[in-house]
């Protein structure tokens, strides 16, 4: 959530902020925003004189029933109508707070001065790593068919399309990537292990930005209203809501392995084949917590756990710095990571690194303090893929291909999978 009091305070940096983002509808939101702000003010000036005036009020009565026991009639009136005119006040500035609210849940993050203007086209490679085989081959879907890897006709018949159905040496690759990544982010990197819900509240899910702008594409349970998670992201960021977190021990990094659960409904009908759009999937999260001034370092301490993670599994992968116009609505910055997919010929994301500034603290209530007697403060939040399985699977796949049909697994993943190797079924 934005900061209202710096909308208040300095208007036109916050508008020229998201103007970045290039969203046609954000000015007359702003303007609507603005407007109950103003309302809100005014109403709280109002009531903070009218209760002075009856403070003021209730001394003088004091005095006057003291020395004759009782107030005059038209004396008790008075106080009745004032008394009646701060209560009704006080529940139209309840009612314009609840409007502050509701439409500052709409407002993006701002994102940050250092970000390229534009939209997707003007991401910037700020990185590469590794040699990217030449574009050919065959496609991951096929592997995965004559491997027994994973099976969309099957998967199709229980949940419809974009819900994989791994198999056999499918299911292990998916528990190793898991083990071996989580491995990883524990005992080298730092990082908690969390098992968390799958499921979480509304206000969960608002706490990390997904409420109310992207309900749509949220699977939801009508009779309980709680939401299948897309992302670890929101119960592991939300696990000190409403707290305040002792400074000392900042930088925390919390990591989990869960299913993601995602309806897309936006995106219908696009990379329909394979494992390139699926609306549940596995991914290992990253989630860090640090002071504001700690923000930048952080950012690309998280961003290289990530990408230590393709590193050891010898997939060549670039590093995208995203545009203004092309952030997720809760960031303020983004690293996007993408994986090389020979068979299809393209750059694939399987992790997106991103700061959150003090955005999602403030919604979710996260706060610090400094030292002992500080006064608290947001901490900044942060977090990455650690990876997403589909896309470094389909990578992996395609990118290791060898002449006599096998694929071969990556030193780091053999002692988890126990095999050097993936074979087609029925192969050697």
């Amino acid at each position: 959530m934005i900061d209202v009091r710096r909308l208040h305070s300095a208007p036109g940096e916050v508008r020229a902020a998201l103007a970045r983002r290039g969203d046609p509808t954000l000015p007359k939101l702003l303007d609507e925003l603005e407007a109950l702000d103003m309302r809100r003010r005014a109403l709280a000036g109002q009531l903070d004189q009218l209760n002075a005036q009856r403070n003021e009020a209730a001394r003088a009565d004091g005095r006057v029933i003291k020395d004759k026991g009782a107030l005059p009639p038209a004396v008790v009136e008075q106080r009745r109508q004032l008394g009646a005119r701060i209560s009704a006040l006080e529940a139209e500035l309840r009612e314009v707070e609840a409007g502050v609210d509701e439409k500052a849940l709409f407002v993006p993050n701002l994102p940050l001065p250092e970000l390229p203007d534009g939209d997707a086209a003007c991401n910037v490679v700020v990185r590469a790593w590794g040699e990217p085989a030449p574009a050919g081959g065959v496609p991951h879907w096929e592997i995965g068919e004559r491997f027994g890897i994973f099976t969309s006709a099957r998967s199709a018949k229980l949940a419809g399309s974009g819900f994989p159905l791994f198999v056999g040496q499918g299911a292990r690759l998916v528990r190793a990537l898991i083990a071996f990544m989580l491995e990883l982010h524990t005992r080298e990197h730092g990082y908690v292990e969390v098992e968390p819900p799958f499921v979480v509240r509304r206000d969960i899910m608002q706490g990390t930005g997904q409420l109310p702008k992207l309900e749509a594409d949220m699977y939801r349970t009508e009779q309980d209203d709680l939401f299948l998670i897309p992302t670890a992201e929101v119960p592991l960021t939300n696990l000190h809501r409403d707290e305040i977190v002792d400074g000392a021990a900042l930088p925390l990094a919390y990591t989990a392995a869960t299913p993601c659960f995602r309806r897309e409904a936006g995106a219908a009908g696009k990379d329909t084949r394979g494992l390139l759009r699926v609306h549940q999937f596995d991914k290992v999260e990253l989630v860090r917590f640090c002071r504001a001034a700690d923000s930048p370092a952080e950012h690309e301490k998280l961003t290289g756990h990530a990408e230590a993670v393709l590193q050891r599994l010898e997939l060549p992968y670039r590093v995208v710095l995203l545009a203004a116009g092309d952030l997720g609505f809760a960031s303020a910055k983004t690293y996007d990571l993408e994986v090389w997919a020979p068979g299809v010929g393209q750059w694939l994301e399987a992790s997106s690194s991103s700061t959150f500034t003090d955005f999602q603290a403030r919604r979710a209530s996260i706060r610090c303090r400094p030292r002992p007697g500080d006064k608290p403060e947001f901490v900044h939040t942060l977090n990455a893929s650690g990876v997403a399985l589909p896309r470094t699977i389909a990578a992996l796949l395609e990118s290791r291909q060898q002449p006599d049909g096998s694929v071969t697994i990556p030193r780091a993943l053999v002692p988890h999978l126990g095999t050097d190797r993936l074979v087609p079924a029925g192969g050697a």
